[in-house]
């Protein structure tokens, strides 16, 4: 199938095989990574199995499987690059839920006033004379 074509250029959302003929397995690697998507991958190798789907770009790859990381529940679900927005399952699926939020609360006034709109000169002086103390040569 010609590399420019729409199977092999576009997301196909469907169980879609395409098929070239290539020199070796980097040129492989090249044609596959040279996409703007990556949802799911498949490499089907007798000995470089792992090592060839740690370089594929892709959210999820199988190992001489299609989809078999579709059938482990605790792993992240999700692609990379245009098709890389969210995951679902496991841990990381969990965070897309969330929404991470720091709250502090001033539990004591600072003896020096460091980051208020009442600070002095005197303030600045005590501090560097407090940074000297713990932190200058000796």
């Amino acid at each position: 199938m010609p590399e420019e074509s729409a199977a092999v250029r576009e997301e196909t959302f469907g169980p879609t095989l395409t098929i070239a003929k290539v020199p070796d397995m980097e040129d492989a690697l090249r044609r596959a990574n040279a996409t703007n998507y990556g949802l799911g991958g498949a490499v089907f190798s007798r000995a470089r199995g792992l090592e060839l789907a740690r370089r594929l770009r892709s959210g999820m790859t199988s190992v001489n499987g299609v989809i078999t990381f579709a059938g482990v529940p605790s792993l992240p679900f999700g692609g990379i690059g245009e098709s890389g927005f969210g995951r679902i399952h496991g841990p990381d699926g969990m965070r897309e839920f969330a929404r991470p939020k720091a709250i502090t609360q001033q539990r004591f006034t600072s003896p020096v006033r460091t980051t208020t709109f009442t600070r002095r000169p005197s303030d600045d002086r005590q501090l560097v004379r407090m940074a000297r103390l713990l932190y200058g040569r000796r």
